[in-house]
């Protein structure tokens, strides 16, 4: 019988699995085994995570609330560059002189608590180039330099690459990931926040950039990206994509699954919306929710799961049930879908 790893690896490679794999965001607290997938960031570029909260590497102050349920975002007042001509002035990558990065990776591997032979561990950066950029700057503004300052946002672009590069190139053969992940949250839950022109010019290279290092390496690459980005999905897959998450329902789904098979594996693919956010709504609507995706994206492989209800308070015993419902109902499908 394959391991969680090997199962989940089969997915990436385009091959049909023996079960639908779940693909999480690392191991969580609950859970007794080893996930299929944990994520590992070089610690010099993820103390504001580690810490849930605080200055990140490039001074932007990270903050967390009940309301956002434990996640942590960028202080969305008093940002640190308010004129993008002067980030020369602002945005200071770190010094990586001295660093024992042998000694990093070790650290920033054991940190994950999960045994390599039974998880796949996937090297990630940082939260994406447009991400960062809307830290530094608040979207009005982030957005008004785009169009105002293109040469100066391509010069930012280009010195945090570089950055992210180097920091890569000298990392990542001692922690010797299995995937490679990138991320940028490009779209809201209704459209893209810029045209797909503006994507190819002021973000795509530097995905590219980065993506190499999985493509030389012969390693799967995945990509985060919420809400409507079914536009980018084509320029993902043309930089070596393998897999995408959390692949919203907000994007044609259907169609994605149809245009690219396995080629590109779809890992979300059911949101908790609508209907299933009601108190009262019945097991009977969250088992066939399961169901209904499922049958959508697994057949022939080329997905993976991911979902689940939050809430402000975790301990609702609301979302406990509901999350006991839907966990058991992929549970069940997962491991008879392939038979």
């Amino acid at each position: 019988m394959l391991t969680e790893k090997e199962n989940y690896l089969r997915v990436l490679t385009g091959q049909v699995p023996e079960w639908i794999p779940e693909y999480t965001f690392g191991k969580m607290p609950w859970e007794d085994k080893d996930p299929a997938n944990v994520m590992v960031e070089p610690s010099i570029l993820c103390g504001h995570r580690d810490n849930n909260g605080g200055l990140d590497h490039w001074g932007v102050e990270y903050i967390t609330s009940k309301e956002s349920a434990g996640a942590i975002m960028p202080k969305t007042w008093d940002y640190i560059l308010p004129d993008i001509t002067k980030w020369r002035d602002v945005i200071k990558a770190p010094s990586l002189e001295g660093i024992d990065w042998e000694d990093m990776a070790k650290k920033s591997v054991a940190k994950t608590r999960v045994n390599r032979d039974e998880s796949v561990l996937a090297l990630n950066l940082h939260v994406g180039y447009f991400q960062n950029l809307m830290a530094f700057m608040g979207f009005e503004e982030g957005l008004m330099a785009l169009y105002e300052e293109p040469e100066e946002v391509k010069a930012l672009m280009e010195y945090m690459c570089d950055f992210y590069c180097t920091v890569c190139e000298r990392i990542i053969d001692y922690i010797k990931p299995d995937v490679i992940t990138l991320m940028d949250d490009t779209a809201s839950w209704n459209a893209p926040f810029v045209s797909h022109e503006m994507y190819r010019e002021f973000f795509l290279p530097y995905y590219d950039r980065q993506a190499k290092f999985g493509r030389d390496r012969g390693l799967p690459i995945t990509f985060h990206n919420c809400g409507k980005c079914e536009a980018f999905v084509d320029d993902m897959v043309s930089i070596g994509v393998n897999a995408w998450d959390p692949a919203q329902t907000c994007n044609d789904l259907a169609g994605i699954k149809a245009k690219y098979g396995n080629k590109l594996t779809i890992m979300g693919g059911w949101d908790s919306r609508g209907r299933l956010l009601d108190d009262d709504v019945s097991d009977d609507e969250i088992r066939q929710s399961v169901i209904d995706t499922v049958n959508m994206l697994a057949p022939g492989g080329g997905f993976a799961w991911c979902g689940g209800f939050m809430g402000v308070d975790p301990n609702d015993p609301i979302i406990t049930h509901k999350n006991k419902v839907l966990k058991e109902t992929f549970n069940e499908l997962s491991k008879t879908f392939y038979k």
